[in-house]
């Protein structure tokens, strides 16, 4: 098995309930919502992704085998056990795998995942991040965090309250109207309490 992967980097968790959590995170290119081409946009199911998940060239990006990504990711931390490993993308389960999971647990690391739930994860991750996208259908229906982009046409936040996550986040959409979209959010949290602001911290202190 070889893994695509756009960049391998040291930072602090920038959203959710790990915000500000050291962590390596691990981005796969590819993703099943979007191509990644600019070209491609306004016909992606998913056009406003924010992230640059197209081919390896990012820092630490390489086609890896499983033996070399785990070298990569543990020569990433800087610290004493308990490694945190956030496996992102593009789409992760395009290419994350049992074979990975397990050989990161054999070196005592925690393994977390941001998916949009669309397709079957591998079993024994420790902390499953879900954000839906208008358009699609959830095959990921539990986990730790429900990360909802805020507003989205045709999505509304109740229609997650009975699926089976312990967390349940608004991220406002990162766009033109981002100051709107915040405040829109953050009306809703307050009249819905069960649902949680999450900010994209990364970006406000210009992190990776």
């Amino acid at each position: 098995m070889r893994y695509a992967v756009k960049e391998v980097y040291y930072t602090l968790q920038g959203e959710g309930k790990n915000t500000g959590r050291p962590a390596v995170f691990v981005r796969f290119s590819g993703c099943n919502l979007w191509t990644g081409r600019e070209a491609d946009r306004d016909t992606a199911i998913c056009p406003f992704c924010d992230t640059d998940f197209l081919g390896t060239d990012g820092p630490g990006g390489d086609e890896y085998s499983r033996e070399g990504l785990v070298r990569a990711i543990l020569a990433a931390w800087p610290g004493e056990a308990p490694l945190f490993v956030v496996f992102t993308g593009g789409e992760p389960t395009l290419q994350l795998d049992a074979g990975l999971v397990d050989a990161l647990h054999a070196h005592g690391a925690e393994l977390a995942v941001e998916t949009n739930g669309t397709r079957p994860l591998p079993p024994g991750l420790d902390w499953i991040t879900v954000s839906p996208k208008a358009g699609t259908d959830l095959v990921i229906t539990e986990g730790q965090e429900c990360k909802l982009v805020f507003p989205q046409p045709g999505m509304d936040p109740a229609d997650f309250l009975g699926l089976s996550f312990d967390h349940f986040l608004l991220q406002p959409l990162d766009s033109p109207d981002l100051e709107a979209n915040t405040r829109q959010a953050v009306d809703y949290c307050l009249k819905n309490p069960r649902w949680t602001l999450s900010l994209q911290t990364h970006k406000l202190l210009n992190l990776p």
